[in-house]
């Protein structure tokens, strides 16, 4: 693709970032000239990456971050904010899913999803909207949710209702925080192939799937890019409060 913004001079914390989608979503933003901080429980994959970033060019830290912990959020934001003297952009990708009927999902399991993809979320931009509001800088906040928070599918309730909440506190945060010139937006993307889904998308099983989806293939990483620069930049300045979707008109697609 060839979208193309700068982030120079700007500060980015990505969640969930020593893989798959917010790995992708780091180094895309470093590309564009922000300065990257790199959060996830996997600390040492997050170091590894930021060390990629850096012997590209980029500027990328690594920071220790649990979003189930109350208090690691502001410890993840104050480090941010020492390293890069402020911070402009978050991005909240940390989720964990399961497949389980809903009838034998234990209290445990729903509990550990719910606390991860939405009480995480809540605690990260909290501690975001805070500093964003102190230094007086505005900036901008992407929950990355999914498609499977405007529509169902079987076994994944507790994640889809985790997301579907976090397409409603985004529209919240958007309320709230629009007075202090903090945008907040959430992404949701549909089935997109990582190394974690690409065997799979192979069986018959992942075929028919995507036989579902109107474009007739999986999202590409490279197709959230876009998407994620418009509103990490001012070229979404008077964009918060919505859902963008990136799914290849799955939702769309006949019942």
């Amino acid at each position: 693709m060839d979208f193309r913004v700068s982030l120079d001079g700007r500060s980015a914390l990505v969640t969930g970032a020593s893989g798959g989608l917010g790995a992708y979503f780091a180094g895309r933003l470093a590309a564009s000239g922000a300065k990257v901080a790199l959060a996830a429980r996997r600390a040492e994959a997050c170091a590894a990456l930021a060390d990629e970033i850096n012997a590209a060019g980029g500027t990328a830290i690594a920071v220790a971050l649990d979003v189930t912990d109350p208090a690691s959020a502001p410890a993840a934001v104050a480090a941010t904010v020492k390293a890069f003297g402020g911070l402009d952009i978050l991005v909240n990708n940390a989720g964990v899913t399961g497949t389980t009927p809903l009838m034998d999902e234990t209290a445990e399991d729903f509990g550990r999803i719910i606390d991860t993809n939405l009480k995480g979320s809540f605690l990260v931009a909290q501690a975001a909207a805070r500093a964003m509001a102190e230094a007086k800088s505005g900036g901008s906040i992407i929950n990355v949710a999914s498609i499977l928070g405007l529509r169902v599918a079987g076994q994944v309730a507790a994640y889809a209702a985790s997301k579907a909440a976090l397409v409603q506190l985004t529209k919240s945060m958007a309320l709230e925080w629009a007075r202090h010139s903090i945008r907040a937006n959430a992404l949701c993307p549909g089935y997109v192939e990582t190394d974690l889904n690409r065997d799979f998308f192979a069986t018959e099983a992942g075929q028919a799937l995507v036989r579902r989806i109107p474009t007739r293939r999986l999202g590409a990483l490279a197709d959230l890019e876009g998407p994620l620069l418009f509103l990490s930049s001012d070229a979404s300045a008077y964009v918060t409060g919505t859902t963008l979707v990136v799914d290849g008109g799955h939702l769309v697609s006949s019942l």
